[in-house]
């Protein structure tokens, strides 16, 4: 019988469905019980005579460096920045993960975001209970510049979204050449615009062009992030980058906190030089940090993946990924 530990929070909350696969096939499993993200130290306490863990976005290292148990990491979610890949790899400890069942999810999330923070939604409920009522005015995608900085499978999801909004164009900023893709998407942008009923009459079709960094952060009314945490990207928006920003520009964050330096966005927002940001993401979560303080922040609580569906999905496919592996059936290997 295998053990497995689970430490991402929260596990099987709508749906008993990935706790069934691993006990049908005989492991004996134990959940995290503390209902919240576990801290590094209390991974190590709790998993380390485990053979697999499933996990979120704790950060393993200090387990992975003791453990002489663990066989399997399976990862519930696409980003691996918590797992120490070359010590798994020195240590002849596997990792999977479940790249493709958190993209809509995500996707949806990061779409909206830049809806609530464009037209003020947030905001606008802010000054309700505080009894104002100045009716703020905000800017739609039609008709704007919008940036995707890292266009993979949630990157690529984002854009197909936003066509349906007819904004102006899309900026994609991505280490691939992507222009394949763009032109699919291209595609698809003249096919909106015909059925919308708008090609031809003063409106052109969603103009969508890849370019570097820079010219994404000078050019966007609003960005959207969705790369992954590497040391490259670690602080990858600090001061100056910031400081490109257009003054109406927004930013969206649903990959991984530490890619946007939180103390240069507070102070960047706090003295508004550009006009908003919306977090999902942070260095240390529960967040509790200064962008608290501001009105031109929306904070959310790393839930991009949080729908019931794909929640289900991950934590289903992470499971599968255990059996899989103890089995020699089939499972999603990384290392």
């Amino acid at each position: 019988m295998h053990k497995i530990f689970v430490s991402t929070f929260p596990f099987c909350r709508t749906s008993p469905k990935a706790l069934e696969v691993l006990e049908s096939n005989g492991c004996q499993v134990v959940v995290n019980p503390l209902g919240r993200k576990m801290k590094p130290s209390e991974v190590t306490e709790a998993a380390q005579n485990f053979d697999a863990l499933i996990a979120g976005t704790e950060e393993l290292t200090p387990l992975v460096t003791t453990t002489n148990s663990l066989k399997l990491i399976s990862r519930v979610g696409v980003g691996l920045d918590s797992v120490p890949l070359d010590l798994c790899k020195e240590k002849g400890i596997a990792v999977a993960y479940t790249p493709d069942a958190v993209s809509p999810a995500v996707s949806e999330l990061a779409l909206s975001l830049i809806v609530d923070a464009m037209r003020k939604v947030t905001y606008s409920d802010r000054e309700i209970r505080r009894g104002e009522w100045t009716r703020p005015y905000g800017e739609r995608i039609g008709g704007s510049t919008i940036g995707i900085l890292g266009f993979g499978r949630i990157g690529k999801r984002v854009a197909s979204h936003l066509l349906g909004y007819l904004p102006k164009e899309i900026l994609v900023c991505d280490l691939l050449d992507q222009m394949e893709s763009i032109t699919r998407f291209s595609e698809s942008a003249i096919q909106i615009a015909k059925m919308n009923g708008i090609l031809g009459k003063n409106w052109n079709e969603t103009s969508i062009t890849q370019v570097d960094l820079e010219t994404l952060l000078k050019n966007s009314d609003a960005i959207t992030i969705h790369v992954p945490l590497t040391k490259d990207t670690k602080n990858l928006l600090d001061q100056s980058k910031l400081s490109l920003l257009k003054s109406n520009a927004i930013l969206i964050n649903t990959a991984r906190g530490g890619i946007v330096n939180e103390n240069d966005l507070y102070h960047s927002l706090k003295e508004g030089k550009f006009s908003a940001a919306a977090m999902d993401v942070f260095d240390e979560e529960p967040y509790k940090g200064p962008l608290c303080e501001l009105e031109n922040v929306i904070l959310t609580q790393h839930m991009g993946s949080c729908s019931n569906d794909c929640r289900e999905d991950m934590e289903r496919e992470a499971a599968e990924n255990v059996v899989g592996f103890f089995s020699g059936g089939s499972w999603e290997r990384v290392v």
